[in-house]
């Protein structure tokens, strides 16, 4: 009898499940997820190949293509090795927006936001936006100082060669190597888990050959500049598909789950399960989380190590002008910010939603870790199309992302390791000498015009040279088939055939680098590390770089000795602050990828490498350095300036802003200064503003409103996250092909029009020549008739 009774009370307790919840149990703590759950593969290994070699591969060499065409017949520059490295420096803003942004949407990234939803509720994803963002909002202001004051860099090394030697170049070479190999073992794990959950039967060393091919591919033949259309497309994927998720999840009334498909509903089934503990009355639907807080304030100086250390974020910050370049990170901000705030209420919720349908998780703890919520969430509410769409995503993202590392490595080994030490054009020059005849260089941080000195560089600009100018016109008259002929011009023909074998090394070592990435995986996938271990351990190691590579741009008292003091003592906090926080937990270091990864041995190791490091450069720097007065400043920023190619001098590509400043070869620090001093005070008043709003205004709105949110108040949030991804989708599929469209248009009426000039000027000489002989003809001699 008491059987029957529980029986009965057991089906009528799952009817009410079936059409809601029963709100008397509140609140359910999940079960663990039986260990046959995950995500269903969709695609065959041969299908999976085709979509993304053939499919993506194929068509990101075509976009490369197009990239060179435009740099061939418009801007003339294709055959520039600065151009693969920054593509021209003069990406346009919402081109730059779009590509900072997608190229922090990668996998673990896109990934990730969903995996903080399930284990911290809505305050999970948000305040790890706000870690990031904070890095963001940051950076316009050091990237105008950086093309104010070396507008002629292309890495960041380049600026700690320029100002403190070799000694410190080499420190900092390792340490940016260092985080680029951090970011691509992030990649690559990233990368494997999306391609694994999604096609059958797949091997480790099958994803790492498509990703190395994903990565390499168009980078050799477009360079940097096809990366930005890359992630233009990359980005217009990531918000389709947010918009689909969006009307799948919250505004489909025929779908086959009682959890979804509105807001309400997935309010009723959310509300009813427990969170952690951590969390305000153990909800998921609240923002006041302490360890989402706490990873907030860890982001902060993880991502500083992502945004400042690695080259290739440099490497795209820097190929627009300062103007555009602030702006465009500053729009860049929120639209990522769209990303994590719209998977927290999509894909994160849901998968909440339907566990507390289905009774307990549908994925394990270590399939959540794996970034597979989003995946799961894309078969169960579009099917096999949502797998294919989850690939195509991962896949673009790996290549935006993946590429711009490549190119990273590839400019770190040319411009500061090949370039400077194993092959230089001049041996043994010195600061501030002319690479071309070895002569000093004149002083442009006060003085306007060259000394006539003999003891100066006297060479001729590039612009004004008549021997280039023949050289070019020989090499271009010869067909593509024949060997071009030597450089002539006696000023820069030899440094342009060193140019020419700098591209040809740039070719190979991009091919390099791609193939070493296969080596690089195996050894990272047998070695068991996963994505949250390299994320956070690897940041540790490369935070210690961030205070010095700041200093070098923005203070004039920084020495050599205090940044390679700063750097060192930095990594030696950081460690030691994480393996002794790691002992404090159970197990110790015998459970090293565990306990080195726990919140507070992360906090503590983020905090150490980074004070560690600041303490130390500005204490040893203040201690060594030589700035007494204003002149010694002066000099001292001259360095920076005089970074230059004699090939592609960055004066060129100032001289619409620089329009009516008179200077000979190239405008002086004040003049540059004043120029874009709106750019410098859009990037302070700009930047502060979008922090304040971002990091303490919406924030502080959020935990004084939604203690735990009512369904009104969670429904607010959910319209807010959809109406900011749907204007953020606008901006990001509309403006950046008419911006670029318009600057190709611009550029081309500007070749007409000086090729108009050109002819002009050609017949008005010719008509000279001929007035001059017909003054001169002698009236005794016939006229000869044509």
């Amino acid at each position: 009898m008491a059987r029957s009774i529980v029986v009965v009370i057991w089906v009528g307790f799952c009817a009410t499940l079936v059409k809601g919840v029963n709100r008397s149990a509140c609140p359910v703590t999940l079960n663990p997820a039986p260990g046959t759950t995950g995500v269903n593969p969709v695609l065959e290994r041969y299908e999976s190949a085709l979509l993304m070699i053939l499919g993506f591969g194929g068509f990101s060499i075509l976009l490369a293509v197009l990239h060179n065409s435009v740099r061939k017949y418009i801007f003339h520059d294709e055959h520039n090795l600065d151009t693969t490295f920054d593509a021209g420096g003069n990406v346009s803003l919402s081109l730059t927006a779009v590509t900072v942004a997608s190229q922090l949407f990668w996998p673990g990234d896109i990934l990730h936001s969903a995996t903080l939803t399930t284990k911290n509720g809505v305050a999970g994803p948000f305040w790890y936006a706000v870690g990031i963002m904070v890095n963001i909002f940051i950076f316009p202001i050091f990237s105008v100082q950086f093309k104010t004051r070396a507008p002629g860099a292309k890495t960041y090394l380049q600026i700690i060669h320029a100002r403190f030697g070799k000694s410190a170049h080499v420190v900092f070479c390792v340490f940016a190597l260092v985080t680029n190999l951090v970011i691509m073992i992030g990649l690559l794990l990233a990368g494997r888990a999306t391609i694994k959950s999604l096609t059958k039967d797949t091997s480790d060393e099958f994803s790492l050959l498509v990703m190395a091919v994903l990565f390499g591919s168009y980078s050799l033949v477009g360079g940097i500049g096809t990366t930005f259309y890359v992630s233009y497309f990359n980005a217009c994927l990531v918000f389709i598909l947010l918009i689909v998720f969006v009307v799948k999840i919250l505004h489909n009334e025929t779908t086959e789950f009682d959890s979804i498909g509105h807001v309400s509903k997935m309010y009723e089934y959310i509300s009813c399960v427990k969170g952690p503990p951590e969390n305000e009355n153990y909800s998921y639907l609240t923002f006041h989380s302490g360890v989402a807080i706490l990873y907030g304030v860890i982001e902060v100086f993880v991502s500083s190590a992502v945004t400042y250390c690695d080259q290739a974020s440099w490497q795209s910050r820097i190929a627009a002008k300062p103007i555009q370049g602030v702006w465009g990170f500053i729009l860049a901000g929120f639209i990522w910010f769209a990303i994590p705030a719209t998977m927290a209420t999509t894909t994160g919720m849901a998968y909440l939603a339907l566990s507390m349908e289905n009774g307990t998780h549908l994925l394990t703890p270590g399939q959540i870790d794996e970034g597979l919520v989003t995946p799961l969430i894309a078969e169960k509410v579009l099917g096999s199309s949502g797998g294919i769409l989850i690939l195509t995503m991962g896949a673009m993202a790996l290549m935006s992302t993946g590429s711009g590392e490549v190119m990273a490595i590839s400019s770190i080994i040319v411009y500061d390791i090949y370039q400077t030490y194993l092959r230089p054009f001049r041996d043994g020059m010195k600061r501030r000498q002319c690479v071309l005849c070895g002569k000093n260089k004149k002083k442009t941080l006060i003085a306007t015009y060259e000394s006539r000195s003999e003891l100066h560089c006297q060479c001729v600009s590039i612009v004004r040279c008549h021997g280039c100018a023949e050289d070019m016109v020989r090499r271009s008259e010869a067909a593509d088939n024949c060997i071009k002929p030597q450089y002539q011009c006696p000023t820069h023909g030899n440094y342009r055939q060193y140019q020419d074998n700098l591209i040809h090394f740039k070719n190979w070592c991009i091919v390099w680098v791609t193939i070493a990435i296969i080596p690089l995986g195996i050894l990272v996938f047998e070695s068991g590390i996963d994505l949250n271990w390299i994320f956070y351990v690897g940041a540790i190691v490369t935070i210690p770089c961030f205070p010095p590579v700041l200093l070098s741009i923005m203070w004039v008292k920084a020495t050599s000795k205090g940044l390679i003091t700063g750097g060192i003592l930095g990594l030696i906090c950081g460690i030691t602050a994480t393996l002794s926080a790691a002992t404090m937990y159970e197990g110790g270091l015998n459970n090293f990828l565990i306990n080195t990864v726990q919140d507070y041995a992360i906090l503590a190791g983020t905090c150490a490498s980074f004070g560690g490091s600041l303490l130390g450069c500005i204490i040893s720097s203040l201690i060594t350095n030589a700035i007494r007065c204003p002149d010694d400043a002066n000099e001292e920023w001259q360095k920076l300036y005089d970074i230059d190619n004699p090939l592609n001098p960055w004066e060129l590509n100032y001289r619409e802003e620089l329009k009516g400043l008179h200077f000979d070869s190239k405008p002086t620090f004040e003049q540059m200064s004043s120029t874009f001093k709106k750019a410098k005070m859009v990037a302070y008043i700009g930047g502060g503003c979008s922090i304040a709003l971002m990091a303490l205004v919406i924030p502080g709105i959020i935990m004084a409103s939604y203690t735990v949110m009512s369904e009104g108040q969670f429904s607010a949030w959910v319209w807010f996250t959809q109406a900011w991804a749907v204007v953020m989708a606008i901006v990001v599929i509309v403006a950046p092909p008419a911006e670029e469209i318009s600057r190709i248009v611009k550029q081309y009426r500007k070749n007409k029009e000086a090729l108009l000039d050109a002819n002009e000027a050609a017949d008005d000489v010719l008509l000279k020549e001929v007035n001059h002989k017909e003054l001169n003809h002698d009236p005794t001699q016939p006229v000869a008739k044509v």
